[in-house]
């Protein structure tokens, strides 16, 4: 069975998406069959590995609102291992869409679940980008995951929000999904040049101990580069030490996980 991980901090610019792209295109890399679901209305993760949002006619909104099968909409992208679940702008509405519904809350928030069910078996891993907000389409990613990474920019206020985001996993346990766990803490965009920088790094690994991942992601020009040709880093400049980072973070991924 695929286990299915979020990547979610309501917090934006944190290399979420960034990090939604190019750990699914690693994973892939390294012999695992990868679904990337793009559950943010920006569409980034669909854009950043290749598709053109405007000409995709059934994407996860579909699913989501039951014109169309998780089957029918799912892609498959020129990399080897790796589909993806595309959003495009109409998933925007859906928050409305689902609240109008004449459904209880918690059947609104299994709606993405009960799709995910259908073709988890198909997937090692499902890899699901959320949007920057604690609203209905995270708590259906919640609720249909098995844990969830959480990427932490090498910043000054680096822990803001993580409080709020904390309690909205812990209201899902206890409401909605009980086996959801904490996968991992990123530390992403790291300038080592800096002393704040690696004071953040100490500031995160003593609060989440040893959930933090050895892996930390670099600041680089190229990993911002390479979504706007269309491409993960592996694929845009596999010798980088972006696209070394996130191979690494793969192999951490597949290490806890307890596959080969």
């Amino acid at each position: 069975m695929g286990k299915v991980i979020s990547l979610i901090n309501q917090k934006g610019g944190v290399g979420k998406t960034t990090t939604s792209i190019n750990l699914s295109a690693s994973l892939a890399l390294l012999n695992k069959k990868i679904l990337l679901i793009d559950l943010d209305p920006q569409c980034n993760a669909t854009t950043g590995i290749g598709l053109n949002k405007g000409s995709i006619e059934k994407s996860v909104y579909n699913v989501l609102n039951k014109t169309a099968t998780i089957e029918e909409a799912i892609i498959k992208t020129k990399y080897k291992n790796l589909y993806v679940l595309p959003a495009n702008i109409n998933l925007a509405g859906i928050d409305i869409e689902l609240e109008q519904e004449n459904n209880s809350s918690v059947l609104k928030s299994q709606r993405l679940k009960e799709h995910i069910d259908k073709i988890r078996d198909d997937y090692d891993f499902i890899i699901i980008d959320c949007p920057p907000a604690l609203g209905i389409i995270t708590t259906n990613a919640l609720t249909s995951s098995d844990s969830v990474i959480i990427p932490v920019q090498c910043e000054y206020f680096a822990l803001e929000g993580i409080t709020q985001l904390l309690k909205a996993i812990m209201y899902t346990q206890a409401n909605l999904n009980p086996n959801l766990t904490i996968e991992g803490v990123l530390l992403t965009m790291l300038d080592a040049r800096t002393n704040l920088g690696l004071e953040v790094v100490e500031e995160i690994r003593s609060y989440f101990k040893d959930k933090v991942y050895n892996t930390i992601i670099p600041r680089l020009i190229r990993l911002t580069e390479a979504p706007s040709h269309g491409k993960p880093i592996v694929a845009y400049d596999p010798k980088s030490r972006g696209s070394e980072a996130y191979l690494n973070l793969a192999k951490e991924v597949i290490k806890n996980n307890g596959t080969n």
